[in-house]
């Protein structure tokens, strides 16, 4: 099992990439997979998302208490700027 930290920054490093990229079904897959891992194995609901010009800050409720956690913008958008500048690398291949 993967940290709860680590979790929430795979998963909203790649949330970032799918609400960009709405026909990106590997993506949106693999969004899916780190939801369903912070509900799984860490519990979470009510998951909320905020961002400012520095940071992203990430709510949840786990154990029956509001938390939050944060993350620098240039750390979790690195994937989306990197696909944003080589999209070449990055096709959208359809479901078979």
């Amino acid at each position: 099992m993967n940290s709860l930290q680590d979790n929430l920054y795979n998963w909203l490093t790649i949330k970032i990439v799918s609400d960009e990229r709405p026909n990106d079904t590997a993506a949106a897959e693999t969004e899916k997979m780190f939801g369903e891992m912070l509900v799984q194995e860490h519990g979470l609901t009510n998951i909320v998302i905020e961002t400012d010009e520095v940071m992203y800050y990430v709510h949840f409720d786990q154990n029956g208490e509001r938390k939050k956690t944060r993350f620098p913008r240039e750390l979790i958008e690195v994937m989306l700027n990197q696909i944003n500048s080589e999209p070449e690398k990055y096709i959208n291949y359809p479901e078979s």
